[in-house]
């Protein structure tokens, strides 16, 4: 019978690539999520009962257990951009996290791949990067032989940075950058599942930061955004000290109004996030130790970012028009 891994997450931006990458090695996947109905869309990534998705809540440990149940691997791609009631990012990166690798010590699995982030440091002032690294350490703890990968900003179709800053281009001539002068390395979605599938197979493991081809400024990917989808926009930087006030703010707001109105800017933690540059260390395993061969940002975004330009998906013939004759 083909192997079993359980992908927690699994619907997820990035769990979804891995998912599609495990159905294509033969293996059956178990994507485990809160909401299954909304993850029916995995299920063609393989043939009829290939990829299943599973109800499971990764602060419970009967649910994260009963998922887990023959499966010779698992993935846990949970993690939080903000907090939302319950999910808290020690309840779900820190607590989650050592759930998962306890559970599944316990059960005898040997493999184990956690998806952490680049900047997780327990020191760190963001609770987001903090609670992502007392995750890996809970990870190591109950399974030393997992595969940690720490991606920087991960791009891709489905993503929530490009998109994001490209949807907000069409509502005026100024672009907000907090922190501007921030560096990152974007990797491409399926790179970092390539990443992992290596892992799931055995052939890596320890711990493993994930950059792409380029490092670029804040402002220097949203400078690259914009030439894509064909928009002139200032980008204006907003101060650290004022984007705490802004933060606080919108964070009051929604405390006040019990979520119902959500932070449209960043919250505290992410301002303190953009603070520290978010690149590959000098000494650190990367892509290239795993023979992979990153994708440039500028083939990808293209193919998902056109539908913000003006024109929309007539902007290529009306790019093409311009070079006819009369």
């Amino acid at each position: 019978m083909s192997k079993l891994v359980t992908i927690y997450g699994g619907s997820g931006f990035v769990g979804r690539y891995i998912a599609r990458r495990m159905a294509k090695e033969g293996w059956r996947v178990r994507v485990a999520v809160r909401r299954p109905n909304e993850a029916m869309f995995v299920k063609p990534y393989g043939t009829v009962g290939q990829v299943e998705p599973v109800l499971c809540n990764i602060r419970d440990d009967a649910s994260v257990a009963a998922v887990m149940q023959g499966a010779d691997a698992v993935v846990n791609c949970v993690g939080l951009l903000t907090e939302n009631g319950k999910n808290k990012f020690e309840a779900v990166q820190t607590e989650g996290a050592a759930r998962v690798a306890r559970l599944a010590s316990e059960a005898g699995i040997q493999t184990m791949v956690q998806i952490s982030a680049l900047g997780a440091d327990e020191n760190a002032a963001s609770e987001y990067a903090r609670t992502k690294a007392l995750g890996e350490a809970a990870v190591l703890e109950h399974m030393p032989n997992a595969m940690i990968l720490r991606p920087s900003i991960v791009f891709g179709t489905e993503d929530q940075f490009f998109n994001r800053f490209a949807s907000m281009s069409r509502m005026g001539p100024v672009l907000p950058a907090i922190g501007a002068d921030t560096k990152f390395q974007p990797v491409y979605v399926d790179d970092v599942a390539a990443a992992a599938v290596k892992g799931v197979l055995g052939e890596a493991h320890g711990v493993y930061e994930i950059g792409g081809a380029q490092v670029s400024t804040f402002r220097e990917l949203l400078q690259t955004m914009l030439n894509i989808v064909q928009r002139r926009r200032l980008i204006l930087n907003v101060p650290f000290p004022i984007a705490r006030v802004m933060a606080f703010g919108f964070d009051m707001l929604e405390t006040v109004t019990f979520g119902l109105v959500k932070n449209p800017a960043a919250t505290r933690d992410q301002v303190k996030n953009l603070r520290v540059d978010n690149v590959v260390s000098a000494d650190a395993k990367g892509l290239v130790d795993l023979d992979i061969t990153p994708v440039a940002l500028e083939t990808v975004l293209p193919d998902y970012l056109w539908r913000f330009r003006p024109s929309g998906q007539y902007a290529a013939i009306k790019d093409s028009a311009k070079n006819l004759r009369a």
